[in-house]
Protein backbone atom coordinates (compact mmCIF):
# COMPACT_ATOMS: atom_id res chain seq x y z
CA UNK A 1 0.00 0.00 0.00
CA UNK A 2 1.51 3.62 -1.04
CA UNK A 3 0.16 3.80 1.69
CA UNK A 4 -0.03 5.71 4.66
CA UNK A 5 0.98 8.48 3.94
CA UNK A 6 2.79 8.57 7.60
CA UNK A 7 5.11 5.82 6.33
CA UNK A 8 6.70 7.73 3.58
CA UNK A 9 6.47 7.53 -0.50
CA UNK A 10 2.93 5.94 -1.83
CA UNK A 11 3.50 3.37 -3.93
CA UNK A 12 4.63 4.07 -7.25
CA UNK A 13 7.21 4.20 -9.99
CA UNK A 14 11.08 3.43 -9.10
CA UNK A 15 12.73 6.70 -9.10
CA UNK A 16 14.99 7.29 -12.03
CA UNK A 17 18.59 7.80 -11.54
CA UNK A 18 20.17 11.29 -11.97
CA UNK A 19 20.99 12.41 -15.83
CA UNK A 20 24.04 11.07 -16.73
CA UNK A 21 24.72 8.59 -13.83
CA UNK A 22 27.20 6.12 -14.52
CA UNK A 23 25.11 3.21 -14.13
CA UNK A 24 28.46 0.82 -13.82
CA UNK A 25 29.10 3.26 -10.45
CA UNK A 26 27.36 1.59 -8.12
CA UNK A 27 28.37 3.76 -4.98
CA UNK A 28 26.93 6.65 -6.99
CA UNK A 29 23.75 5.22 -8.35
CA UNK A 30 23.07 3.69 -4.18
CA UNK A 31 24.19 7.94 -2.91
CA UNK A 32 21.05 8.31 -5.89
CA UNK A 33 18.76 6.22 -4.06
CA UNK A 34 19.64 7.34 -0.39
CA UNK A 35 19.75 10.81 -1.06
CA UNK A 36 16.01 10.32 -2.48
CA UNK A 37 14.87 9.20 0.95
CA UNK A 38 13.30 12.61 2.49
CA UNK A 39 15.12 12.35 5.86
CA UNK A 40 18.62 12.41 4.22
CA UNK A 41 17.82 14.81 0.90
CA UNK A 42 19.90 17.56 2.29
CA UNK A 43 22.79 16.04 3.61
CA UNK A 44 25.74 17.29 2.05
CA UNK A 45 27.42 14.81 -1.18
CA UNK A 46 30.23 13.91 1.33
CA UNK A 47 27.97 12.76 4.01
CA UNK A 48 25.81 10.48 1.50
CA UNK A 49 29.25 9.21 -0.01
CA UNK A 50 30.46 7.86 3.31
CA UNK A 51 26.41 7.01 3.94
CA UNK A 52 26.74 4.61 0.79
CA UNK A 53 29.99 2.93 2.20
CA UNK A 54 28.70 2.35 5.89
CA UNK A 55 25.02 0.64 4.33
CA UNK A 56 25.02 -2.96 3.31
CA UNK A 57 22.81 -3.43 0.17
CA UNK A 58 20.72 -6.73 0.51
CA UNK A 59 18.38 -8.42 -1.77
CA UNK A 60 15.07 -10.31 -0.27
CA UNK A 61 13.12 -12.33 -2.18
CA UNK A 62 9.52 -12.04 -2.23
CA UNK A 63 7.65 -14.26 1.08
CA UNK A 64 11.25 -13.11 3.47
CA UNK A 65 10.42 -11.98 6.79
CA UNK A 66 12.69 -9.26 7.60
CA UNK A 67 12.19 -8.95 11.59
CA UNK A 68 9.41 -10.07 13.61
CA UNK A 69 7.44 -8.56 16.47
CA UNK A 70 9.76 -9.33 19.25
CA UNK A 71 13.29 -9.24 17.66
CA UNK A 72 15.43 -7.12 19.71
CA UNK A 73 17.04 -5.32 16.52
CA UNK A 74 19.52 -2.36 16.34
CA UNK A 75 19.28 -1.87 12.70
CA UNK A 76 17.65 0.52 10.29
CA UNK A 77 15.85 -0.61 6.85
CA UNK A 78 16.13 2.19 3.93
CA UNK A 79 13.84 0.56 0.92
CA UNK A 80 15.15 1.03 -2.72
CA UNK A 81 13.17 -1.10 -4.68
CA UNK A 82 10.46 -2.99 -4.28
CA UNK A 83 7.61 -3.92 -1.39
CA UNK A 84 7.61 -4.45 1.90
CA UNK A 85 4.28 -4.66 4.45
CA UNK A 86 4.21 -4.17 8.13
CA UNK A 87 2.31 -6.41 10.20
CA UNK A 88 0.81 -6.83 13.52
CA UNK A 89 -0.62 -10.26 14.06
CA UNK A 90 -2.39 -11.60 17.49
CA UNK A 91 -1.71 -14.79 19.18
CA UNK A 92 -4.87 -16.83 17.54
CA UNK A 93 -3.32 -15.38 13.77
CA UNK A 94 -5.41 -12.19 12.99
CA UNK A 95 -3.45 -9.79 11.15
CA UNK A 96 -3.31 -6.33 10.77
CA UNK A 97 -1.69 -4.59 7.87
CA UNK A 98 -0.30 -1.30 9.07
CA UNK A 99 1.47 0.06 5.93
CA UNK A 100 3.10 -1.88 2.74
CA UNK A 101 6.09 0.53 2.24
CA UNK A 102 7.36 1.63 -1.89
CA UNK A 103 10.88 2.11 -2.38
CA UNK A 104 12.49 5.66 -0.99
CA UNK A 105 11.33 5.10 2.69
CA UNK A 106 12.56 3.75 6.18
CA UNK A 107 11.18 0.79 8.18
CA UNK A 108 12.75 -1.01 11.57
CA UNK A 109 13.23 2.71 13.26
CA UNK A 110 12.81 0.92 16.62
CA UNK A 111 16.68 0.65 15.88
CA UNK A 112 16.60 4.39 16.63
CA UNK A 113 15.14 3.68 20.61
CA UNK A 114 17.32 1.07 21.59
CA UNK A 115 20.11 -1.78 20.15
CA UNK A 116 17.64 -4.29 23.01
CA UNK A 117 14.12 -2.49 22.35
CA UNK A 118 11.87 -4.86 20.34
CA UNK A 119 10.09 -4.76 17.33
CA UNK A 120 6.43 -4.11 17.94
CA UNK A 121 5.51 -5.34 13.95
CA UNK A 122 7.04 -7.84 11.70
CA UNK A 123 8.06 -7.05 8.13
CA UNK A 124 7.45 -9.17 5.44
CA UNK A 125 8.76 -8.62 1.93
CA UNK A 126 6.10 -8.54 -0.88
CA UNK A 127 8.08 -8.66 -4.12
CA UNK A 128 11.52 -8.68 -4.36
CA UNK A 129 13.15 -6.07 -2.98
CA UNK A 130 16.44 -4.42 -2.16
CA UNK A 131 17.08 -2.97 1.09
CA UNK A 132 19.80 -1.00 2.46
CA UNK A 133 20.80 -1.89 5.83
CA UNK A 134 21.96 0.93 8.83
CA UNK A 135 23.23 -0.26 12.05
CA UNK A 136 22.27 1.76 15.25
CA UNK A 137 26.09 3.35 15.71
CA UNK A 138 25.80 4.69 12.39
CA UNK A 139 22.12 6.48 12.61
CA UNK A 140 23.68 8.00 15.89
CA UNK A 141 26.68 9.12 14.24
CA UNK A 142 24.46 10.60 11.27
CA UNK A 143 22.46 12.57 13.32
CA UNK A 144 25.24 13.68 15.93
CA UNK A 145 26.68 15.56 13.31
CA UNK A 146 23.81 16.60 11.18
CA UNK A 147 20.88 17.25 14.14
CA UNK A 148 18.30 18.15 11.28
CA UNK A 149 18.42 14.43 10.29
CA UNK A 150 17.40 13.46 13.94
CA UNK A 151 14.11 16.17 13.77
CA UNK A 152 13.23 14.37 10.50
CA UNK A 153 13.58 10.76 11.82
CA UNK A 154 11.21 11.94 15.21
CA UNK A 155 8.30 13.86 12.93
CA UNK A 156 8.26 10.68 10.49
CA UNK A 157 7.76 8.50 13.63
CA UNK A 158 5.51 10.90 15.23
CA UNK A 159 3.30 11.31 12.20
CA UNK A 160 3.36 7.29 11.93
CA UNK A 161 2.32 6.81 16.15
CA UNK A 162 -0.47 9.72 14.80
CA UNK A 163 -1.93 7.55 11.62
CA UNK A 164 -1.99 4.33 13.91
CA UNK A 165 -4.05 6.11 16.88
CA UNK A 166 -6.23 7.15 13.82
CA UNK A 167 -6.58 4.09 12.71
CA UNK A 168 -7.34 2.31 16.30
CA UNK A 169 -10.47 5.17 16.53
CA UNK A 170 -11.23 4.01 13.09
CA UNK A 171 -11.55 0.34 13.90
CA UNK A 172 -13.50 1.46 17.22
CA UNK A 173 -16.01 3.80 15.47
CA UNK A 174 -16.38 3.22 12.22
CA UNK A 175 -18.08 0.27 9.69
CA UNK A 176 -16.26 -1.57 7.27
CA UNK A 177 -17.15 0.60 4.98
CA UNK A 178 -16.32 3.56 5.49
CA UNK A 179 -12.77 2.13 6.76
CA UNK A 180 -11.98 0.80 3.48
CA UNK A 181 -12.72 3.84 2.15
CA UNK A 182 -10.40 5.75 4.86
CA UNK A 183 -7.57 3.10 3.67
CA UNK A 184 -8.04 3.88 -0.30
CA UNK A 185 -7.68 7.53 0.46
CA UNK A 186 -4.54 6.87 1.79
CA UNK A 187 -3.20 4.43 -0.49
CA UNK A 188 -4.01 7.02 -3.39
CA UNK A 189 -3.01 9.94 -1.94
CA UNK A 190 -3.94 12.76 -4.32
CA UNK A 191 -3.56 10.72 -7.57
CA UNK A 192 -5.85 8.92 -9.21
CA UNK A 193 -3.71 5.94 -10.86
CA UNK A 194 -4.80 2.99 -9.74
CA UNK A 195 -3.58 1.30 -6.81
CA UNK A 196 -1.85 -2.20 -6.46
CA UNK A 197 -3.55 -4.12 -4.20
CA UNK A 198 -5.42 -7.35 -3.43
CA UNK A 199 -8.70 -7.90 -1.67
CA UNK A 200 -6.99 -9.65 0.99
CA UNK A 201 -4.51 -6.96 1.39
CA UNK A 202 -7.11 -4.95 2.04
CA UNK A 203 -9.15 -6.62 4.71
CA UNK A 204 -5.72 -7.73 6.44
CA UNK A 205 -5.61 -3.19 6.49
CA UNK A 206 -9.02 -2.72 7.73
CA UNK A 207 -9.08 -5.69 9.83
CA UNK A 208 -12.22 -7.45 8.51
CA UNK A 209 -13.31 -10.41 6.33
CA UNK A 210 -12.13 -10.50 2.52
CA UNK A 211 -15.54 -11.10 1.14
CA UNK A 212 -16.60 -8.07 3.17
CA UNK A 213 -14.38 -5.88 1.44
CA UNK A 214 -15.62 -7.30 -1.91
CA UNK A 215 -18.62 -6.52 -1.28
CA UNK A 216 -17.74 -3.00 -0.14
CA UNK A 217 -15.56 -2.44 -3.48
CA UNK A 218 -18.52 -3.83 -5.46
CA UNK A 219 -20.74 -1.43 -3.98
CA UNK A 220 -18.28 1.34 -4.45
CA UNK A 221 -18.00 0.51 -8.19
CA UNK A 222 -21.70 0.92 -8.30
CA UNK A 223 -22.14 4.26 -7.32
CA UNK A 224 -19.68 5.42 -9.33
CA UNK A 225 -16.49 5.70 -6.84
CA UNK A 226 -13.63 3.06 -8.24
CA UNK A 227 -12.92 1.41 -10.94
CA UNK A 228 -11.63 -2.21 -9.83
CA UNK A 229 -9.11 -4.26 -12.11
CA UNK A 230 -7.49 -7.62 -11.31
CA UNK A 231 -5.42 -6.57 -8.76
CA UNK A 232 -5.62 -2.80 -8.76
CA UNK A 233 -8.35 -0.25 -7.40
CA UNK A 234 -8.96 3.58 -8.76
CA UNK A 235 -10.58 6.11 -7.41
CA UNK A 236 -13.20 7.88 -9.13
CA UNK A 237 -15.00 9.80 -7.10
CA UNK A 238 -12.41 11.42 -4.25
CA UNK A 239 -15.63 13.58 -2.96
CA UNK A 240 -18.01 11.03 -2.80
CA UNK A 241 -15.29 8.42 -1.15
CA UNK A 242 -14.22 11.10 1.38
CA UNK A 243 -17.97 11.45 2.05
CA UNK A 244 -18.09 7.67 2.43
CA UNK A 245 -14.85 7.61 5.06
CA UNK A 246 -16.66 9.98 7.27
CA UNK A 247 -19.51 7.49 7.92
CA UNK A 248 -20.54 7.16 11.10
CA UNK A 249 -22.25 3.65 12.47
Amino acid sequence: MGLLNAWGKVRGARTPAPPGADHGAGATIKEHYLSAIDVFQDLPPVELEQLAKTTTMVTCARGRTLFRAGDANGTLFLLKKGRVQIVRETADGKRLVMAVLGPETFFGEMALVGQRFPQDSTAEVLDDAVVCVMSRLDVERLILAHPKVGLRFLERVGARLAETQAMVEDFAFKPVAARLAGALLRMAGPATAAVEVSHQELADMVATYRENVTVALHDFRARGLVDLGRRSVAVRDRTGLEAQADVEP
